[in-house]
């Protein structure tokens, strides 16, 4: 755990100057007076959780992009469903996000040590810088003083961007929150965790179009060896494939794969059919300290996009 917080305290100098885009009312010490154990409480509870499950990393920084992306970054994603209302955890795109409970336990530390005043919101984001660090990429100061939404509906989550997306759909939908090409290439380098289920690449593999039965673009022997992973008539639930050859570790091989035709997703290897983005994919695929940089400086701007209207004493109901 020392090493863990010496890690982040020691990386923070690196990359504090990507700080300065910040949401109007977004603040780097926000809690410095009102609960200035937060970030500590909320590293332990990270922490705790991934030397248990080594998939946890990964699942806290999808559930943040998640989160972001359809009302911004106010928590809505945690939000349960309700007799009348179906909760944007229970959208197709989000029934395989998991590790809630992590989130939970963030927030019975906090509230234990400060009651009602850090949002779920800020929980989420500063728990998403954690798991990064933790498995070995950049640390950042985090701007913190989000609040927590009070609505989320199911239907939204049609918003988020699929894996299936072209570069003109990616470019959109990143634009329409403000995102730019250059935050596209970045944020997408968090590919570089996790694992996906064959529903998400199955386009590539199988009946890809009139002429081809598998993509093209891809390369032959990763394309077989997902069709063996993930048959035509597949029934298997939890079948699927990791991310990268280090599924666990956060660098920049993604890019290399992407590079190679052996990166999962449509949307992944849209990347390369702009010239912009392209030269991108090349510059992090060469460079690890320029991907990390970039990461850094597009998660705070994609974090920064901020509608929340209350703290929530449990990040699971409204107040």
């Amino acid at each position: 755990m020392a090493a863990f917080i010496a890690l982040i305290l020691g990386s923070l100098a690196i990359f504090s100057a990507s700080s300065s885009t910040l949401g109007n009312a977004l603040s780097l010490n926000y809690y410095e007076k009102t609960c200035p154990d937060a970030e500590i409480l909320i590293r332990n509870a990270v922490s705790q959780a991934a030397m248990r499950d080594k998939t946890v990393p990964a699942a806290l920084l999808r559930m943040h992009f998640h989160d972001c992306f359809i009302r911004g970054c106010d928590a809505s994603v945690l939000l349960k469903s309700v007799r009348k209302n179906t909760a944007e955890k229970d959208g197709p795109p989000n029934v395989s996000l998991h590790a809630f409970y992590v989130i939970d336990n963030a927030k019975k530390a906090v509230e234990a040590s400060c009651p009602a005043v850090v949002s779920c919101a800020d929980i989420l984001a500063i728990a998403a810088r954690d798991a990064v660090v933790l498995s070995g990429g950049p640390a950042w100061n985090v701007p913190k003083g989000r609040k927590d939404g009070r609505t989320s509906l199911a239907r939204e989550t049609r918003q988020l961007p699929a894996p299936t997306f072209n570069i003109s759909q990616l470019q959109q939908s990143f634009s329409q929150r403000g995102l730019s090409m250059d935050d596209l290439v970045a944020l997408s380098g968090g590919h570089t965790l996790g694992f996906s289920h064959c529903s998400s690449f199955q386009n590539r593999i199988h009946n890809f179009n009139a002429t081809h039965d598998t993509d093209p673009s891809m390369n032959p022997s990763f394309a077989a060896s997902l069709r063996r992973i993930c048959p035509a008539q597949n029934k298997a639930k939890n079948a699927g494939a990791t991310m990268d050859p280090s599924p666990t570790t956060f660098d920049n091989t993604y890019y290399k794969l992407i590079l190679q035709g052996r990166s999962l997703f449509s949307s992944d290897q849209a990347l390369l059919t702009a010239p912009k983005t392209k030269d991108l994919v090349s510059k992090f695929a060469t460079s690890k300290g320029a991907f990390s940089k970039a990461f850094v400086k597009s998660m705070i701007k994609m974090s920064s996009i901020t509608a929340g209207q209350e703290v929530r004493k449990d990040c699971r109901v409204v107040n």
